[in-house]
């Protein structure tokens, strides 16, 4: 079988309505660090998600806005992430009230949407 030409995921772009909100829940709710931004005609902000990899939150307007989005978000679109602990995980979401649902498919994973929408998959390795 030849080399793969794909290294991994470099980022996933997820469209906020309020770049203090969704960091409040990046950074302080999920543990994630921010990182450098370039200049650029919106706002925004660039968190790091583990081996070279991140989240760019972009502060532009939602084209899907107002869509009615499945409560689970496996049947949304979303973006799943490794975590080394999923239990610690989801200590944090329940601290800080945030809904999530497991995986249906019986693997160590959750799924809970941010502040603006945004399904997000987080699948436990540890």
């Amino acid at each position: 079988m030849p080399e793969s030409l794909y290294l991994g995921m470099h980022h996933v772009s997820l469209l906020v309505d309020d770049l203090q909100r969704a960091l409040d829940f990046y950074c302080a709710v999920l543990g994630m660090e921010t990182a450098d931004r370039p200049e650029l005609v919106f706002d925004g902000a660039w968190l790091e998600v583990g081996d070279g990899q991140q989240i760019h939150l972009l502060v532009l307007p939602n084209p899907c806005a107002g869509a009615i989005r499945p409560e689970h978000g496996g049947r949304d679109q979303h973006a799943a992430f490794r975590v080394a602990d999923i239990d610690v995980l989801t200590e944090r979401l329940e601290h800080a009230g945030v809904a999530y649902t497991r995986s249906r498919s019986g693997r160590q994973a959750l799924f809970c949407r941010d502040p603006d929408g945004n399904a997000l998959e987080f699948i436990g390795v540890g």
